[in-house]
């Protein structure tokens, strides 16, 4: 292929993207394609994508980082920090800064392995997918502290012998006795006494509202603004279930290499509930009613950074081993803030463990657009009446918020009944009972 045919048929595409070195072995170096700008051809590459990655300047030395694609339904994010500072080596797909979006944290990686020239973003800022964050030289050397010239290069003359000096004896000077003076009146206090005296403005810190937090608010209020939450209540006894799990822990990590918690039974609780009420599991939509014929367990993880809920996906087809294994993943992703927009999306309802924090009771509120969420709460030893005896045993209230909209108070008593048998005897799981 000769260089015009190559010139026309890179004309008649139309999705392309600039590049550095694509062509250079195609294309002869002559005067009619000397000001062709090199280009190769994208199919089906959406503008987020065109973005993803850095491209090369003029001379091949440097790139820019970019904001990478952050997801479908998040088109902007806010520059939280940087990881690096100018003049820093980064290797290739090292993060060298963070960007906060409603939803998740994504890195910004380097492109290529080189040192950082300069910032083009700063901290703070709006950035959309494609917007240049950095300037990086492959070719340059990381900055060096140096020694000034003055002190590396130039040998320090001893410093002469000091003479002693004999300390020189000053007089201080006279003082006149200041002139006594009537003390003025003080003008009265502007302030009544009933008036409560408030803090001075320097203890206080006015800081901006991470974007995380902002979308937390803003989908909480909603949530208030939308439904008409109600929130019912009972008590679960834990006896057989803790037994369960002291029983077979150790034959369970062995078997499964993964811990039995009490999430997993809890899950599996709330999915036989919801097969038995399915009402629970709809949602309003306009003036319809959407069933939906699959569980899909939001599971509402407490990070430094704010609530993440990650979903765990077909949870009415996973065993305990399957439903533990996809926690304890969740759990490290929000930990390590690598979740994903994926790993949030959708969900069909919510399971809130208050009681890691202490909570012994709460009213949860509604995870939109879902129609309901449990609240556990911590395990007490309380006194209960079992076949006559009063006995101590351990005790924990369940709390369930419910759309007052589309479920009536009797599915969801039936709902939270249903959690509370399945969890006082599990082998009712096995028996379908």
């Amino acid at each position: 292929m000769d260089a015009e045919e190559t010139l026309g048929l890179l004309r008649s595409y139309t999705h392309v993207r600039n590049y550095s070195s694509q062509l250079s072995a195609l294309i002869p170096a002559t005067s009619q394609c000397s000001k062709l700008t090199r280009r190769y051809y994208m199919p089906n590459a959406s503008p987020y994508q065109v973005w993803s990655r850095s491209f090369a300047s003029d001379n091949g030395d440097k790139v820019e980082a970019v904001v990478p694609f952050m997801g479908e339904s998040v088109t902007d994010g806010t520059l939280a920090n940087f990881l690096k500072k100018p003049g820093e080596r980064v290797e290739a797909d090292e993060a060298i800064a963070q960007i906060e979006t409603d939803k998740v944290t994504i890195d910004v990686a380097s492109p290529e392995a080189g040192v950082i020239e300069k910032f083009i973003a700063s901290e703070g800022d709006t950035v959309t997918p494609g917007t240049k964050i950095a300037i990086i030289s492959k070719s340059a050397q990381p900055a060096e502290t140096h020694v000034a010239p003055s002190e590396e290069s130039t040998p320090k003359e001893p410093s002469p012998p000091k003479v002693e000096e004999k300390p020189k004896v000053e007089t201080a000077p006279k003082v006149e006795p200041p002139k006594t003076q009537a003390p003025k009146p003080t003008a009265p206090s502007k302030t009544s006494p009933s008036e409560p005296q408030l803090p001075p403005k320097e203890r206080e810190r006015r800081v901006p509202m991470p974007r995380l937090r902002k979308r937390i608010a803003n989908r909480l209020k909603d949530s208030q603004n939308t439904f008409a939450m109600l929130t019912t209540f009972n008590e679960v006894d834990m006896t057989n279930l803790m037994k369960l799990r002291s029983d077979y822990k150790d034959e369970f990590v062995t078997k499964h290499g993964v811990k039995l918690g009490l999430m997993s039974c809890f899950v599996k609780a709330a999915v036989s509930a919801l097969q038995n009420q399915p009402i629970v599991n709809a949602v309003i939509d306009g003036d319809d009613i959407i069933y939906r014929d699959y569980v899909d367990v939001s599971v509402a993880v407490g990070t430094s950074k704010g609530l993440v809920v990650p979903v765990i996906r077909d949870a009415d087809t996973m065993n305990f081993a399957d439903i533990e294994k996809g926690i304890n993943n969740l759990a490290k992703k929000a930990n390590e803030g690598a979740l994903s927009i994926d790993d949030m999306a959708g969900g069909t309802f919510t399971i809130s463990n208050g009681g890691v924090y202490g909570s012994l009771i709460s009213t949860p509120i509604i995870n939109p657009p879902q129609s309901a969420i449990l609240g556990m709460h911590s395990i007490v030893q309380r006194p209960v009446v079992v076949n006559g005896d009063i006995l101590a045993r351990p005790m924990m209230y369940l709390a369930l918020t419910y759309d007052h909209r589309l479920i009536d108070g009797r599915e969801a008593v039936f709902f939270l009944r249903r959690i509370k048998d399945v969890v006082e005897d599990p082998r009712r799981l096995l028996l379908d009972i």
